[in-house]
């Protein structure tokens, strides 16, 4: 073996043997080492490792440095490993720090990668990715006509990547279309608002929670608030979780704990005892006791299953929609220097009832699938008791027209064709209202 590498070997060993024992023990080593005490580095796969960069360094069509060919050996021990662990460069390793900050630069979507292709985990809203109608599971096999198919993730986020304003075409694949079809994109600086709220009618909120990053519980305090500052008592909350894929924990246990006071929210587990950690729920605040409705769907990743879980488990709200997308690891980042880390995955995530959300997700509480809802309209003209000339009045001021009931059932019809999964949720909601509202006092009248 040349002189350079056995000071390679040396060296790699050094470092290797410099690792807490156990900490790299190699489960599947090969037959010829698979006798060595556990713990100990598998030396005959070492001298592969040596083997093959050197085959590399000397032999390769181009020539590649050895940074290059460390870097690629690094990418592919953690890719390896899972599909979220991995080898984050400076540009890369900028990007997570930007993402959890809220804004950062490109199309507007969460990807993984499936069978060799990117897979969509979900298109942020307001994004250019949202706007061209980008879904979830879609699978994108080529970037500006270059096949995905061979490439890492890192190197078709890449080429995903570029100037705002600069436009790209994605080649997607989409379950039930049978042919490929082309998607063109523009570019954008990517800034996600984590929270947004609104009145979907008198007495019934909605707060929409797309990301969790470092401001989201504080976030959601002041939409709360807002929403509860309107002239109508709030009867009724739809917290909207679809399509969110997740980001830190702590900002998902500060959102639980806007809506518990007492007990477990979630806990890890993994190989360290570092990675045994418990979230409890804090009563420095009084809980918000607002009837609640989680929508989650297949987007549903991550920090937002935790929320789903536990809100679940503590029988805080009624999860609907279709079952989430099943990420229950924790990815922990270890900074190599100052431009580059590793994501590493270190434990699992549980709820408090001790379910595990890996590859299993959070099954709804009411199935609700996204459909497509049509009025059935009747023909001819509605006429009511109030339409009619010389009616009796009500006393009250209060009647209901043809006019104000056409308007009322507008209303209801454009948020059921828009969006049927809000509008079920909001129908849930009445529906927990009326049933726990205080009981009208009954008039007695005697009969003459």
């Amino acid at each position: 073996m040349p002189h350079f590498f056995r000071q390679t070997l040396t060296a790699l060993m050094l470092v290797l043997l410099a690792a807490p024992i156990g900490a790299l023990a190699d489960e599947a080593a090969s037959a010829d080492t698979a006798a060595e005490p556990q713990g100990q580095l598998p030396l005959q796969s070492l001298r592969n490792f040596a083997d093959v960069f050197n085959q590399i360094r000397l032999s390769y069509v181009e020539e590649v440095d050895d940074k290059t060919l460390l870097e690629n050996a690094i990418r592919g021990m953690l890719s390896g490993l899972d599909p979220h662990s991995d080898y984050l460069d400076a540009s890369s390793f900028e990007d997570l720090q930007n993402h959890t900050t809220g804004e950062f630069g490109g199309l507007g979507i969460e990807v993984g990668m499936e069978n060799g292709f990117i897979k969509v985990i979900t298109p942020i809203d307001d994004t250019p990715a949202a706007r061209a109608g980008i879904q979830t599971g879609d699978l994108i096999i080529q970037i500006d006509n270059k096949p995905i198919k061979g490439l890492s993730l890192q190197e078709a986020v890449t080429l995903m990547r570029g100037p705002a304003g600069s436009k790209i075409v994605v080649t997607i694949l989409r379950s039930g279309i049978s042919a490929p079809f082309e998607v063109q994109l523009k570019r954008d600086v990517i800034t996600v608002a984590s929270v947004r709220g609104e009145i979907l009618e008198a007495g019934y909120g909605y707060i929409r929670i797309s990301q969790f990053q470092n401001r989201t519980g504080q976030d959601l305090k002041k939409e709360l608030s807002k929403l509860k500052s309107g002239r109508e008592p709030l009867n009724g909350l739809v917290l909207d979780l679809r399509n969110n894929p997740g980001g830190l924990l702590q900002a998902s246990v500060q959102v639980v704990n806007e809506f518990i006071n007492e007990g477990l929210i979630v806990y890890t587990e993994g190989r360290l005892p570092n990675a045994y950690s418990r979230f409890m729920a804090s009563a420095t605040n009084p809980a918000d006791s607002t009837p609640m409705v989680v929508l989650i769907n297949g987007g549903s990743a991550s920090a937002s299953e935790i929320v789903a879980g536990a809100l679940q488990d503590h029988r805080r709200a009624v999860i609907m929609g279709t079952r989430s997308f099943g990420k229950g690891s924790v990815q922990t980042v270890l900074p190599l220097s100052e431009e580059s880390a590793i994501k590493l995955t270190t434990a699992r995530y549980f709820t408090p009832s001790g379910r595990s959300i890996q590859a299993q997700g959070i099954e709804p509480d009411i199935i609700v699938e996204r459909a497509r809802i049509e009025a059935l309209t009747t023909s001819g003209i509605e006429i009511t008791e109030a339409d009619l000339a010389g009616h009796l009045g009500r006393g009250d001021g209060k009647e209901s027209t043809s006019v104000s009931r056409k308007a009322e059932k507008g209303k209801r019809e454009d948020l059921a064709a828009d969006d049927n999964q809000l509008y079920e949720a909001l129908n849930l909601l009445k529906g927990m209202y009326i049933m726990t509202k205080p009981k009208t006092a009954l008039v007695e009248t005697a009969i003459q």
